[in-house]
């Protein structure tokens, strides 16, 4: 039997790093589950949207890989263009994290903590919004945001 000592630092670094990849596979599976597939008129959890009616960055991962759950990958990325990845960096996380516990290695920790793939990431991210925040605005009159806030 495998026992995990948690004094070790990078090892507590890594089982985190796992576990929030299962919470963010997780969480989407449970909300297709308890919904049944009826997630496209519901109300943002998103804090920013409910107060402002943009869309954060981050708007639309959820319902993506929900959308990627039920097979659907143009819905998915149609929902947030990083959904699909995201689906596959935790599946990536979860197994090279998993190999470098069992094997106590470092197997791409250049990769994984490398500032210039983080500034990359970072950099798309932000462009990708801009744009959606782009087509947002010019397809949705003021009323509709209104209605995706709080601010009914």
């Amino acid at each position: 039997m495998i026992s995990i000592s948690f004094t070790n630092k990078r090892i507590k670094r890594k089982v985190y790093g796992i576990a929030g990849a299962l919470l963010t596979l997780a969480i989407p599976y449970f909300l297709l589950r308890i919904s049944h597939g009826h997630l496209d008129g519901e109300q943002s959890l998103c804090p920013f949207k409910m107060l402002t009616g943009f869309p954060c960055p981050g708007c639309g991962i959820t319902k993506s890989l929900i959308a990627l759950y039920e097979g659907n990958l143009l819905t998915s990325i149609n929902y947030h263009l990083f959904g699909p990845l995201v689906f596959v960096f935790c599946l990536a996380a979860i197994i090279i994290l998993s190999i470098e516990i069992l094997s106590d290695r470092e197997l791409f920790q250049n990769i994984l903590f490398s500032k210039k793939l983080a500034y990359t990431l970072g950099i798309t991210l932000a462009a990708y919004h801009f744009i959606r925040l782009a087509v947002f605005i010019s397809t949705t009159n003021f009323s509709d945001i209104l209605q995706q806030s709080i601010w009914k």
